[in-house]
């Protein structure tokens, strides 16, 4: 809570306008029922039309007054919110990213977009809605009774017993009745949210298997946890609703019936009881969010609890305080590298040994689980060796940044994402400020330049969300075109045939591995290569490699 707070010092001079214009608001709206009370009864009694003018006067600068304070708390409120928003985003994102993808080991890519965005928006809310109306309650509660206990004691004391159950009970019981739905209702929100992710991804394979109504159900489970959780919440806000309403209703009477003895007695002019029952009806308005304002409270708490617990895994790999300058070397040597996924766990990699250069074609096989995908995260800094080193042209790789490491070395993913944009932005995203003949460039080494410049928009052409307006072969080759286009002296094809044919994934290795005078390639793969592709071909058994120069 104290890291939260923090980062809300640059708008924090906001939220303090913000409950300025709320407290002004609702000041505002005490004054006028008030007021108003007064002008009804001081007009019964018919006197001259002047003696009523200061009282219409201020029924009319209570009204603008109000309806400008709340315009104004609305305006500034959400301003500051939006910008507290976008720093935590950046703050939280910043703290993730080092951790993907090789520091978050089975968390599903739905579950953890909808759980992150979600819980950053939920924390967003604790200053708007968690410490805005606390604080205007107290402000314009104690004013009130202030106010009314000046013109009459009794019906000020009757009023601050009224409002305290409202401003500290109720609140309280809001929040223990949500406690424990808070965080089911995260974890249901995610999971349902991470089933749905599955069923878009995976339509075309439910639909040929005809499990589609097995997924519908699973998600359909996820979302009447949801419901229930929903029901009880709202059973909740009934109940402080109503009860905020009914303490309303009593405290008014009790302060009406006290004015009235006041009156009879002379303590009190009559033209002011209305004002003060009035007024007393109005103060409640103040505490009825903070029920509300409770739960928001744990959820934001709830939600700052799991992003801290997310990103407070340690990194799986860190730049060095002082790094070396980005690698110039030609040489990636492995030397007696070890890696598992958690400590007491078995050896994935137990004592790898490899050598690469520019120009070399190695082939990496092994079966589902061997670590070769383990391995190429290592090449590229995803994650650092348990034990053993990586070197590039004798600097050891955690040496370097990060980023200065995969500008040399280039992984290309099984699975290659391409952004929903043009084919023109996917590859320059890897050189932004390249020219129109440098991704040409790549795209022809990649041998799928002729089908663009067929196309009709040509490089301007939308490949569509994940690349769906474009084939399995063609992705992949964009994919290469930019690796290619990044510079990089070594690349890492990590199953760069998977999901496609047999002929098109032989085409498409054997332009990749025909150019001899490219960047080294390690080519990981299950099935072997096409005869005369490579320089070597190693397999990977038991965390050990096995083959030529192994």
């Amino acid at each position: 809570m104290r890291e939260l707070i923090g980062a809300a010092r640059p708008v924090a001079h906001r939220f303090v306008g913000a409950a300025l214009c709320g407290g002004l608001a609702f000041g505002s709206g005490v004054a006028l029922m008030g007021t108003s009370g007064y002008l009804i009864s001081r007009a019964a009694l018919r006197p001259e039309v002047v003696a009523l003018a200061v009282a219409i006067t201020a029924v009319r600068a209570f009204s603008l007054s109000r309806a400008a304070f709340r315009y104004a708390e609305r305006l500034v409120s959400h301003d500051a919110s939006f910008r507290l928003l976008r720093e935590l985003r950046v703050r939280w994102f910043r703290r993730l990213e080092p951790l993907v993808p090789a520091g978050l080991p089975g968390a599903r890519s739905g579950d953890l977009l909808s759980g992150f965005v979600a819980d950053v928006e939920a924390v967003q809310h604790l200053y708007l809605r968690g410490f805005g109306p606390p604080v205007v309650a107290l402000v314009v509660g104690a004013g009130t009774v202030a106010a009314t206990a000046w013109l009459l004691p009794a019906a000020g004391l009757w009023l601050a017993l009224g409002l305290l159950p409202a401003a500290l009970l109720l609140p309280a019981a809001a929040a223990a009745l949500t406690r424990a739905a808070a965080s089911r209702r995260a974890e249901g929100r995610a999971a349902r949210n991470a089933e749905t992710v599955e069923l878009l991804h995976g339509a075309p394979d439910l639909v040929a298997f005809d499990r589609v109504d097995d997924q519908l159900g699973r998600i359909g489970a996820a979302d009447a946890v949801l419901a229930r959780i929903a029901r009880r919440d709202a059973r909740t806000a009934g109940f402080t609703s109503g009860s905020v309403t009914l303490l309303t209703a009593a405290t008014t009477l009790a302060v009406l019936v006290a004015g009235l003895h006041a009156v009879h007695r002379g303590a009190l002019p009559g033209v002011l009881l209305a004002a003060l029952a009035l007024a007393a009806a109005a103060a409640f308005e103040a505490v009825r969010p903070l029920p509300e304002a409770a739960r928001d409270l744990l959820t934001a708490h709830g939600a700052a609890a799991r992003l801290g617990a997310l990103t407070a895994r340690p990194a799986p790999a860190a730049d060095p305080p002082r790094p070396l300058p980005a690698p110039r070397g030609d040489l990636l040597r492995v030397r007696g590298v070890r890696a598992r996924y958690a400590a007491g766990s078995p050896w994935i990699l137990d004592g790898v040994d490899l050598d690469l250069r520019p120009g070399d074609r190695v082939a990496l096989l092994g079966p589902s689980g061997a670590g070769k995908s383990t391995l190429a995260h290592l090449l590229v800094r995803f994650r650092d060796p348990d034990e053993g080193r990586v070197t590039f042209d004798g600097h050891d790789l955690r040496d370097h940044a990060q980023d200065d490491v995969r500008r040399a070395i280039c992984l290309v993913d099984q699975h290659a994402h391409l952004f929903a944009t043009t084919i023109r932005a996917n590859v320059a995203l890897a050189k932004p400020d390249a020219e129109e003949s440098e991704i040409v460039g790549a795209l022809r080494r990649a041998r799928v330049w002729d089908w663009i410049a067929g196309l009709p928009d040509g490089l301007d052409t939308h490949v569509g969300e994940h690349g769906v307006r474009v084939s399995g072969g063609q992705r992949q080759r964009i994919a290469l075109a930019r690796a290619f286009l990044s510079g990089a002296r070594l690349l890492v094809l990590d199953e760069p045939t998977a999901h496609l044919d047999p002929a098109t994934a032989c085409d498409l290795l054997t332009d990749v591995l025909g150019d001899p005078s490219g960047p080294g390639i390690l080519l990981i793969t299950h099935a072997p290569p096409p005869p005369g592709a490579v320089d070597r071909v190693l397999h990977l058994r038991s965390g050990r490699l096995h083959g030529p120069g192994a």
